[in-house]
């Protein structure tokens, strides 16, 4: 309990909950006492919630009315540097503290006492008669591959009752037993050896290393092409870390990298680390958040709200592929994970590797002005070289009606194919198809409750709406004109792609990658590793096979569409769509036979399609960074984007007109507001969406006025209003 204030007794503390209040509120300290950031339950009202003690109490009022904390839990205290991460994190991203401390406590059964607990995982025999519900149990722990729950959670995930559950313990099927709660994780062995680096994928390692033995908060952008050995680089300081006595922490972008990259700790370390996403079971969420805080857990991989979890000794963060976009959270709490590791890390004296072959332009300038250090790999790990990359101009091909694959990237499939070779077409669409129009009437088909287009998805017979997820039958009938038989699909997604590979490739093994097809994250886990152990010949796939993955067979990546991002008034549209070609042609080789990316673009003079095909990088960001720093714009500038939403659409647009004209606070700072305006996508789930756009100079303190300039409103009821400080999409 080093550094942790103790309140004796009696004494008045201040306890944080995460209720929407506000603000801390007074208790006394319970019998026997309590640390500062002890995890405690406090009466509110009728109720006891959930709350940290978060210094001493402020008084200044009757405290004869003081109620006493009702109980201290049994976890771990939260540290000073976790409290001051979440105090700056709340005042960065302007959200309530107590909703920022709800990341933090995210963690089934807290208040839950210590003791042994009744599992059930799966049992050796077979059920003697298989029913539904039955089913649906068993296919809940295949899916989960060993994995222990408890009754309720394990009825609750199959949809059944718990008296299913019972019946097959009864016959063996599914094994009842007694287990302590949260044991510590198996210790990783950071003196095992390594894989042989080469001359420069070893001397980055000592670099790494050097700065976690320093003990000080350092950040690295650790640079290398595709398939260069990053993943052993940063082991290594992983390794450092472990020794030292300190825990890591390994953010990853998409949850179906994690098997592969879970094999690779394990072959490094001896051991498999604590994972933490939405396809861990409660169980184990619940045992790892307080082994993180009890110093039970080395090595944690898992998603950005990882960063939330309450490390006792936090030494090293690594955020591998720091460029995707998934680390930006952008419902809720709206925050980058890539900034908030380097803040966490900076706060608890800890080094931050930013790792990418295609950094974001902050990063990459970051590393220019010398506030991050840079180590670059130039060569790939092993024996496999960096794909040969083509452009294909699709003026000059001879394309048939209906199909999207041309005859020069068909011939390369169908020599592939013949080669036993793996090939992969990238489309970044989802679906069979983004617009369905009836050739009666003209009308497109679009969500009730927003102001998208429908997409169809013919593997599960319906229209889905991307933005709110609503699903409904595909018609037979137009909805507007009530023609029959004349609705037809406009534009490819990859459901149809992988019909035309079907009907061109009829002897071909194929698979589809795309998150909508997987009703979990264990299904796609295994798909992507039968694609890499050679089960199947042509991959189609939208930005979800760009994410790191390893196919050593895989020796021809085909893009069906090169020219799709470039489309729009997206601020970051060239670099996004640099980063995602480069990352998607880099699957392509990473095993001992070269490598080919064909680009199909009807721009191949465009300037961000020269760039990719010329590999000559650091240009391209130079020249980028020139625009946006002519333009005053990130990461040469501060943006905050701010959303007014309501079901009455005049409701919004008045606050936002008077929004606009009370922009003195921001003038004050040199801050321009424009809008407001509709915002890209107009009504969702059924409000209307007006957005305004605040834009101030790099060096300008932009979070103060921006909280003035809205605090000087008074929401309407059933309207909201979001701020989002540093904004990566503009819908």
């Amino acid at each position: 309990m080093t550094g942790l204030s103790f309140f004796d007794e009696g004494a008045l503390v201040s306890v944080l909950t995460t209720e929407p209040l506000g603000r801390a509120l007074d208790y006394r300290a319970p019998e026997g006492g309590c640390f500062a950031g002890a995890f405690v339950e406090v009466p509110l009202g009728p109720r006891r919630v959930l709350g940290v003690v978060w210094g001493a109490g402020e008084g200044g009022y009757d405290l004869s009315r003081v109620r006493p904390v009702t109980r201290v839990l049994d976890a771990a205290p939260m540290g000073e540097a976790m409290r001051a991460f979440l105090i700056r994190a709340a005042d960065y991203t302007l959200t309530p503290l107590p909703a920022m401390l709800r990341l933090a406590v995210r963690a089934p059964g807290l208040a839950d006492p210590p003791g042994p607990r009744r599992v059930y995982r799966r049992g050796g025999a077979e059920p003697d008669r298989m029913t539904e519900p039955r089913g649906r149990v068993m296919a809940v722990l295949d899916d989960y591959g060993g994995a222990a729950f408890t009754l309720s959670e394990l009825a609750g995930l199959a949809g059944v009752s718990t008296g299913v559950v019972k019946g097959l313990v009864k016959q063996g099927a599914v094994a009842e037993e007694e287990a302590p709660r949260d044991l510590p994780y198996p210790r990783l062995d950071p003196d095992r050896p390594g894989k042989a680096l080469a001359e420069d994928q070893a001397a980055a390692a000592a670099t790494l290393r050097a700065g976690v033995r320093a003990g000080r908060y350092g950040t690295t952008l650790l640079k290398g092409v595709t398939g260069s050995g990053k993943t052993e680089v940063y082991l290594e300081a992983v390794a450092e870390c472990l020794a030292r006595g300190r825990q890591a922490l390994v953010l990853l972008p998409e949850i179906a990298l994690t098997a592969e990259f879970l094999t690779r700790v394990e072959d490094r370390f001896g051991a498999m680390p604590g994972e933490w996403h939405s396809g861990v079971t409660q169980t184990e969420r619940r045992r790892l958040w307080r082994m993180a805080g009890e110093g039970g857990v080395g090595l944690v991989v898992g998603a950005r709200s990882a960063l939330f979890l309450p490390f006792r000794d936090l030494g090293l963060i690594v955020v591998d592929e720091e460029h995707d976009t998934s680390y930006k959270q952008e419902d809720g709490v709206l925050y980058n994970a890539r900034d908030m590791a380097v803040l966490r890390a900076s706060l608890a004296e800890a080094q931050v590797v930013l790792a990418s072959a295609t950094p974001c332009l902050e990063t990459w300038a970051n590393a220019e002005a010398g506030k991050y250090a840079r180590l670059d790999l130039t060569s790939r790990f092993g024996a496999a070289d960096l794909p040969e990359m083509r452009a294909i101009d699709m003026r000059a091909e001879q394309m048939e009606p209906n199909r999207w694959i041309g005859p020069t990237l068909a011939g390369a499939v169908q020599d592939r194919l013949g080669r036993g070779e793996q090939a992969l077409l990238f489309l970044n669409r989802r679906g069979y198809a983004p617009v369905t129009l009836c050739r009666a009437c003209g009308h497109q088909i679009g969500c009730d409750h927003c102001d998208a287009r429908m997409v169809e998805h013919r593997f599960l017979k319906r229209l889905v709406c991307h933005q709110c997820g609503e699903t409904r039958p595909m018609p037979a009938a137009c909805p507007s004109c009530h023609a029959e038989g004349r609705l037809a699909p406009v534009g490819p997604g990859v459901e149809r792609l992988a019909e035309e590979v079907a009907e061109r490739f009829p002897g071909a093994r194929l698979a589809v990658l795309s998150s909508d097809l997987f009703g979990t994250a264990r299904a796609l886990k295994e798909k992507i590793a039968e694609i890499a152990a050679g089960g199947a010949d042509i991959i189609i796939g939208t930005q979800l096979v760009a994410k790191g993955h390893n196919f050593p067979l895989l020796t021809l990546v085909g893009v069906i569409d090169a020219d799709l991002g470039l489309q729009g008034s997206d601020l970051r549209a060239a670099e996004r769509t640099f980063q995602l070609m480069r990352q998607v042609s880099g699957r392509a080789g990473r095993g001992e036979r070269p490598g080919l990316a064909l680009l199909q673009t009807f721009q191949p003079e465009h300037p961000v399609i020269r760039a990719i095909l010329s590999g000559e990088e650091e240009a391209f960001w130079r020249a980028e960074a020139a625009e946006r720093q002519a333009a005053g714009m990130p990461p040469f500038g501060r943006l905050a984007g701010i959303i007014l939403s309501s079901p009455d659409v005049q409701a919004v647009f008045d606050l936002g007109a008077e929004l606009a004209r009370k922009d003195a606070p921001l003038r004050r700072v040199g801050a321009q507001v424009f809008g407001p305006a509709p915002a890209p996508v107009a009504r969702v789930r059924g409000r209307h969406r007006v957005r305004l756009l605040v834009k101030a100079a790099k060096g300008v303190a932009l979070q103060p006025a921006l909280a003035e300039w809205v605090g000087q409103m008074k929401l309407p009821a059933n309207l909201r209003l979001s701020i989002d400080v540093d904004p990566q999409s503009f819908y």
